[in-house]
């Protein structure tokens, strides 16, 4: 074929190639042994195309209004109300510490690591390649990068060893939230450890051994004797096939040996099978076990002391809805060593010192999702434009977003403020106020993650910008250390037989009269909504109460320590009667400004 001429117009492939077909046919129709020039209709075909318009490149993946991913931030300095509670319930230093952790929780490679820890999930191990019982499982290096800065920042039992009222539980609550900004699977070992050292505490013994190690900043992973290790995470395994949040059924049994008092505890064997144990590569697990005398608690370590390991056969992992990066296990005990922690027959007593420091961070960790929720609404409406305008500046979807700020700062104040309470070694208020924040925070979280959610839309229903995970993530700490009604009868309990965490309860509530009339309104009537606890028909209803003391607790303290337009908007909407059945419903009355200064302080840049 010979090149078109210089002048020739470029012609696509497709067009072409359709001439060429035709030319052909029309050769084949004309008469036996008529000469015909292909070459010519050739020349024709490339220099002088018959539809000049598809030759026309059309651009068609030119991308447009689409938001930008997340900036880097600082995850403490962008939350005014986190920020303002380190100050107001720790001190300076702690402050510094936690922007350091939380310039590290806002960055790209912090998110990376998320996202490959949650794609690559956990591998169970149970065999070597030569026939041995391995019970190990395999985490992707993005989770070991992941726990090397949750323990490296102090999140696990450091608080516990340091002097009261200093300040090193708010320090570390707001360590815990910024951090699970990121990831939420990887804070469940940080949480149990964290939450063992007050268990252990019922032996003194046992506790002068194993705290420091868990205590330890240093991030030791694999399977050694705690005396070869620099640092040592703790589990624990409550829950059986049978019983769920009923432990008392547990039918794990504990026999005594003869090994005699190890470590200021008897020691004892462990025969049976738990259904849910997280983090199974722990260095040592709280488990409860039927005894002679009752359940007990035991301290069970993965290796013991002379390097043999064990008997902990891990059965299954879990296929979980969220929190994928983190190992759940089946596991089955068969003669399983272990020394009781606590008096005989006392184990549950000895471990609601665990549930509830690790109910305190099912708080934590719920607001921090709501806020990773919130701040990736945020970020959308900034950026995107939809009917001429930036959806942040259009006043329905700043309704949405106001509203969504509110229940974020009220969450994250509710939860500083009980671990304030740690602190000052206020059991009486924190007896009841974290069960109040696990059932009403926990709850509020998923609806909420939903409701970010949508500000994406369509964007937000993909895995891309992380609030798929999030959503899978929201409904897990409701569940976790007892269900809603789980918590919601222990309300009850409290408030029907611990008229000190009443008084507690009453005391905090009070010191916020005379900030609006709503409030005042729902504080007067605290004392019949307490008294209620005691009736004999108080169940079918302990929702309802619940919801009333916790929104009332949440109101009282955001009158006491947020700013006016915060506190008053949210007391007008929860207390007062000025809101709907979803987010977004916010008094027409707030003002734009008003909405647009809540939009703001929740992601201050």
């Amino acid at each position: 074929m010979k090149k078109p001429a210089s002048d020739a117009k470029p012609v696509t492939r497709y067009f072409r190639q359709t001439l060429i077909v035709s030319t052909v046919i029309r050769a084949t129709d004309m008469a036996p042994g008529t000469r015909t020039s292909s070459r010519r209709t050739r020349a024709f075909t490339l220099t002088r195309p018959r539809y000049p318009a598809y030759s026309a490149v059309v651009p068609t993946h030119a991308v447009t209004n689409q938001v930008p991913p997340l900036p880097d931030y600082n995850a403490l300095t962008a939350n005014p109300a986190l920020s303002e509670a380190v100050r107001r319930w720790a001190d300076d230093a702690a402050h510094d510490e936690v922007e350091q952790l939380g310039a590290h929780s806002g960055s790209a490679q912090a998110r990376v690591w998320a996202e490959q820890a949650n794609t690559h999930h956990p591998v169970l191990r149970t065999h070597s390649p030569t026939g041995e019982r391995l019970d190990e499982v395999d985490f992707h290096p993005a989770w070991h990068a992941l726990m090397d800065v949750a323990v490296s920042g102090g999140l696990t039992a450091e608080p516990w060893t340091q002097p009261g009222g200093r300040g090193a539980h708010v320090r570390r609550a707001a360590g815990f939230t910024t951090w699970s900004e990121v990831e939420q699977g990887h804070l469940c070992p940080v949480s149990m450890t964290y939450a063992a050292a007050p268990a252990l505490a019922a032996n003194p013994a046992l506790a002068a051994r194993w705290v420091p190690q868990l205590a330890s900043r240093s991030y030791d992973s694999g399977l050694r004797p705690l005396d070869a290790k620099s640092g040592a995470i703790a589990g624990m395994g409550m829950t059986e096939k049978q019983g769920g949040s009923d432990v008392r059924a547990n039918t794990t049994r504990a026999v005594l040996t003869k090994d005699g008092p190890v470590a200021g505890g008897d020691t004892y064997r462990l025969t049976g099978h738990k259904w849910f144990c997280s983090a199974p590569m722990s260095d040592a697990f709280l488990v409860l076990a039927q005894t002679e005398a009752g359940i007990g608690c035991f301290l069970v370590p993965r290796v013991l002391d002379d390097g043999e390991r064990n008997p902990f056969a891990l059965q299954r992992l879990k296929d979980k809805l969220g929190n994928r990066s983190n190992a759940s296990s089946e596991v089955e005990l068969e003669g399983t060593w272990g020394v009781r922690v606590g008096d005989e027959g006392r184990g549950i007593r000895t471990i609601l010192d665990m549930v509830a420091a690790t109910r305190l961070d099912c708080i934590l960790g719920s607001s921090a999702t709501m806020r990773a929720a919130l701040l990736r609404a945020v970020h959308h409406a900034r950026h995107r434009r939809a009917f001429g305008d930036l959806l942040v500046d259009q006043p329905l979807m700043q309704n949405v977003l106001a509203d969504l700020a509110l229940e974020s700062e009220a969450a994250t104040t509710l939860a500083l403020r009980l671990a304030h309470a740690v602190d000052e070694g206020d059991t009486a208020f924190s007896r009841l106020g974290v069960a109040l924040g696990k059932y009403w925070v926990c709850k509020r979280t998923p609806v909420m993650v939903a409701e970010a959610l949508e500000c994406l839309g369509g964007n937000g229903y993909v895995e891309e910008n992380g609030l798929a995970r999030l959503y899978r993530e929201a409904p897990l700490n409701s569940i976790w250390e007892g269900s809603g009604n789980v918590n919601a009868l222990d309300v009850l309990r409290a408030a029907s037989r611990e008229p000190a965490s009443v008084e507690a309860y009453l005391d905090e509530v009070r010191r916020a009269r005379g900030h609006h009339p709503a409030l005042d309104q729902a504080i007067a009537a605290l004392p019949d909504v307490l008294a209620r606890a005691s009736d004999p028909d108080a169940q079918a209803s302990a929702r309802t109460l619940v919801e009333r003391l916790a929104l009332t607790l949440q109101a009282a303290l955001l009158a006491q320590h947020a700013p006016a337009v915060v506190a008053d908007a949210f007391i007008a909407s929860r207390l007062g009667g000025d809101h709907g059945v979803t987010f977004g419903t916010l008094d027409a009355g707030l003002s734009s400004t008003a909405a647009v200064g809540l939009v703001e302080r929740a992601f201050a840049t």
